[in-house]
């Protein structure tokens, strides 16, 4: 009762404030207006059945949907220590900025880490520090069947797409891989006009709906691929099989973002949603896969052609494993996406809890490598938060070849991790079609800011290399990495991760590997029931009762 009172209560001020108009002064429109108005909201709050709080608290209750709003901004800003936010905290962020402006990016007074936590990792260093080296190390991209081989930096740009970012981010994305001579991931949206301004070194995505080179029924265009791979600046093509944010699941471009010139670059219908297919049409298993491998590769001119994935299932991988060795055709690369990865939007489902984080999926594709004796040929890149020089040379100690990254760049661009990817309301202009809101992001500015933070990272990683006494990144080994595992002790990855030796799974698989090799097709992705192992033969994996640690 008394919120009806107090609605009434408006709506009597508004009305006398109203009569007041007509007899004293126009002055009371200061008052009616206001009251008139709030009067409205709080009868429309009290009729509405959408929302209890309004109900209950007519006109306050808007108070706390509008607090709601800026919540995220008040956590950045004024609430979260500099080692709190999420995905990436402030003191990430921060280096980030200050590498990308080419500025001083020390720190006062000692870490704010919590270098005794479980989890904790670090590297040894060694009293024989050397001196960071002077030239930068490239990595061979190209097995015995490329004829093109390509030599990729240590960090490179990630998957990002036309469509998913705006023309002015993607202009200074490649604008600073030109400048400092790595590559740029097109994503799966396609090869656009911007792609291909600046003249960087770019690596074709080809995703499970072949934007760019797709028949209209959405089925790959052997034809537009061939001339369109011919380009220079296309130095290598990446198949799409997965999205570290979202496996298992195809991207949605709403249709007011499919603009003339998104539908152009993807060969898509103007104005209407464009769904990618969760997998691919063009191959169904491990084998198919090779075979599609083999036929880029050859529609390209010999370019190196290989593929992504963020790791599911460690049997499916030794599937391709085995499909290589039956087929004879291996990917020149493979990219390991980590779940931890980014994503303009996706299920929290899935960015939470679907597919290895990348430090294991690294570990399993590379000893997957190593165990059935492909790793000399193929090259290992892994994508997910790899924001600073520790990051590299973590990576590369897991098994990685060469890194790339989406977040951090995009962060060198302007981003203010206002997490409004896929609202089209970017503040800054990175990941919005809205051309009032791109104009923002001036090109040659953030174009030297992508170069200078990769440089600065690369110099960053040769130099936390060089204090460990090495002279190469070659010489990184699973024993000089650390990881706190309890209170009181701390264990290498050497020690911690079982680590297999050149054609292990060949010659005597260890017991860890035996079921998911014995499980691995080369005609199948995905096993029935019936072709599983039967559970009950399986060993028991704890034979005694085992204390948790204190």
């Amino acid at each position: 009762m008394f919120r009806w009172l107090a609605v009434a209560a408006l709506w009597v001020i508004g009305g006398l404030s109203f009569i007041l108009v007509f007899l004293v002064s126009l002055w009371w429109l200061f008052l009616t207006v206001p009251f008139l108005l709030l009067a409205m909201v709080g009868t429309w709050d009290l009729l509405q059945a959408r929302h209890s709080v309004l109900r209950n608290y007519p006109v306050l209750g808007h108070a706390r949907f509008l607090l709601e709003s800026i919540r995220p901004e008040i956590q950045q800003y004024f609430i979260e220590r500099n080692t709190d936010g999420t995905p990436y905290d402030r003191d990430t962020r921060s280096t980030i900025y200050q590498r990308a402006k080419d500025i001083k990016d020390v720190e006062p007074f000692g870490t704010e880490r919590n270098v005794n936590e479980i989890g904790y990792e670090f590297v040894r260093h060694s009293i024989t520090a050397q001196p960071a080296p002077a030239e930068t190390p490239r990595v061979r991209i190209g097995g015995p069947d490329c004829t093109q081989p390509y030599d990729m930096a240590l960090y490179n740009v990630s998957a990002m797409s036309f469509g998913a970012l705006s023309a002015n981010a993607i202009l200074a994305l490649n604008g600073g891989a030109a400048k400092g001579g790595f590559a740029h991931d097109t994503g799966e949206g396609g090869l656009s006009p911007y792609h291909l301004e600046p003249g960087g070194d770019l690596i074709w995505e080809l995703g499970t709906a072949y934007f760019g080179t797709r028949t209209k029924d959405g089925h790959f265009d052997p034809d537009i691929f061939r001339e369109k791979s011919q380009h220079s600046q296309i130095k290598c093509i990446s198949i799409k099989l997965s999205q570290g944010a979202k496996p298992g699941l195809g991207g949605v471009l709403p249709g007011p973002k499919v603009t003339q010139e998104i539908a152009d670059t993807r060969g898509v219908p103007v104005g209407k949603t464009v769904v990618s297919p969760p997998s691919h049409n063009a191959f169904h298993t491990p084998a198919e896969l090779c075979q599609f491998i083999g036929r880029l590769r050859e529609l390209s001119g010999g370019k190196p052609i290989g593929f992504k994935l963020c790791v599911g299932s460690r049997s499916e991988f030794l599937g391709i494993c085995k499909a290589i060795r039956e087929t004879g055709i291996a990917p020149d690369f493979i990219i390991v996406d980590g779940s931890e990865g980014g994503t303009g939007a996706a299920p929290l489902e899935f960015e939470d809890h679907v597919g290895m984080p990348l430090t294991l999926g690294l570990m399993t594709v590379h000893n997957a490598l190593v165990g059935t004796g492909l790793r000399d040929q193929i090259r290992v890149g892994a994508s997910g938060k790899v924001a600073n020089g520790i990051d590299i040379v973590k990576r590369v100690i897991q098994g990685a070849d060469f890194t790339l990254a989406a977040r951090a760049m995009m962060f060198a661009v302007g981003c203010i991790q206002a997490q409004k990817c896929h609202t089209n309301t970017c503040p800054v202009g990175v990941t919005t079609q809205d051309p009032k809101r791109f104009r923002a992001l001036d090109v040659p500015d953030k174009t030297t800011r992508v170069y200078n933070l990769q440089r600065n990272v690369v110099d960053n990683a040769k130099q936390v290399v060089a204090s460990m006494g090495l002279t190469s990144f070659d010489d990184l080994h699973p024993s000089m990495l650390m990881r706190t595992v309890n209170f009181n002790d701390q264990r290498t990855y050497a020690e911690l991760y079982e680590w297999l030796r050149p054609g292990q799974l060949l010659e005597d698989p260890p017991l860890s590997w035996v079921e998911d090799w014995e499980c691995a097709r080369a005609d199948t992705f995905v096993l029935t029931s019936a072709q599983l192992p039967d559970p009950s033969r399986r060993a028991p994996v704890y034979t005694e009762e085992v204390p948790l640690a204190v």
